[in-house]
């Protein structure tokens, strides 16, 4: 591509002005304020907004500096789309009157948070279900919103946003997951990148990791081929946290890729035998003691600390054979507060933790003890 000289490369407002001052003979007045000036003021301020706008529109074609709308239209070139947001699911135990029926499609909910301005999140009953002779009935939520925002702890679901008489109380019993928001620009570009780069054709690997990774709610994925003799493959996956996927997001990519073994039904080649499974969790618990700056309190000290370590721990899964002792210990010394630290374990030991091909690393207990600083004469 030939280079575009300085001045079609730097178009503003002042060196328009000046170049078409420069086409005007010197014997007429082109000071400012004289006719010639005033007229042509309003021309170069023009052009000048029409060279930003074509600087934009060549930043907006190409992917690497695209964003939005039209990276979905750049990337849907190659055949790929951004992956819609999910809802979270999971279920409800409904206690009330023995034999009452709660029809499909009530709606629970979580409480509202006048303190930090949290709204309430609804859910959906997804079938009906009838109290037992104990006055207890479980049966299956989603949220009527799609996002992390329906991904709950457990015991927070316990409001009757529909008014069902003979109900006592609801409550979910275990956390509700799998909800992730519209994919992310950055999410999108690699997926992108990994397709154009790694091509995948014929169903090597790199194709089954592309396939897996069109299923929205897939953030990691790793290809064991021949795991149980020829003509299989095992497709181990995470959510878009890293985290072990959920059962139901096992079994959509399963039916993605292969619903029916080895018949080619889904998009895995005819004979190929295809099981999907989700990652291994590999708790990951650290401590060590601290010498911490003025004015900083530990527990706000331990938080940071977790935040760095979640987002290195996003990094090394299904990356990484280990996680470093070395790089947890570089992350706390960075952590805001932190003047030095000894004694960092990770599960008890000195050494590195290492993750097998279906294991990734899960953040568990951070235990700081605060140490008293002494100087040495």
């Amino acid at each position: 591509m030939v280079d575009l000289p300085q001045y079609l490369q730097d178009q503003t407002e002042d060196q328009i002005m000046h170049r078409m001052l420069d086409r005007i003979p010197a014997d007429i007045d082109k000071a400012e304020g004289s006719f010639i000036w005033d007229a042509q003021a309003p021309v170069a301020f023009t052009l000048a907004e029409a060279a930003i706008w074509a600087q934009e529109v060549l930043r907006r074609g190409f992917a690497r500096t695209t964003f939005g709308q039209y990276l979905d239209e750049r990337v849907w070139e190659h055949g790929i789309t951004r992956r819609a947001a999910i809802p979270a699911s999971g279920s409800v135990q409904f206690v009330g009157n023995p034999g009452k029926m709660l029809p499909a499609g009530t709606i629970v909910a979580t409480p509202a948070d006048d303190i930090s301005g949290e709204a309430s999140i609804e859910y959906e009953t997804l079938s009906p279900v009838t109290l037992d002779v104990n006055g207890e009935g479980t049966t299956q939520i989603r949220a009527l919103v799609s996002g992390i925002s329906g991904n709950v702890p457990a015991g927070v679901i316990d409001i009757m946003a529909t008014p069902v008489t003979g109900i006592k109380s609801v409550k979910n019993l275990y956390p509700l997951i799998g909800g992730t928001d519209v994919e992310s620009d950055t999410s999108l570009l690699e997926r992108y990148y990994a397709r154009i780069r790694s091509q995948g054709t014929s169903g090597n690997k790199a194709q089954y990791v592309q396939w897996a990774l069109e299923v929205p709610g897939v953030g990691g994925v790793k290809v064991l081929p021949l795991w149980n003799g020829p003509k299989t493959v095992k497709v181990i996956i995470t959510d878009t946290d890293k985290y072990p996927a959920s059962p139901s997001l096992v079994e959509q990519v399963q039916a993605y890729i292969d619903p029916v073994s080895g018949m080619g039904e889904g998009q895995a080649p005819i004979g190929a035998e295809v099981t999907v499974s989700t990652a291994l969790s590999k708790t990951i618990n650290v401590a060590a003691k601290v010498i911490l700056a003025e004015g900083y309190i530990l527990q706000s000290v331990v938080d940071t600390f977790r935040i760095q370590l979640e987002t290195y721990r996003k990094n090394v899964s299904f990356v990484a054979t280990y996680v470093s002792h070395a790089v947890l210990g570089a992350l706390l010394l960075s952590t805001a507060g932190v003047l030095d630290h000894s004694g960092l374990t990770i599960n008890g030991s000195t050494a590195n933790v290492a993750l097998t091909d279906i294991e990734v690393p899960i953040i568990g207990t951070i235990e700081l003890e605060k140490s008293i600083q002494t100087a040495r004469i």
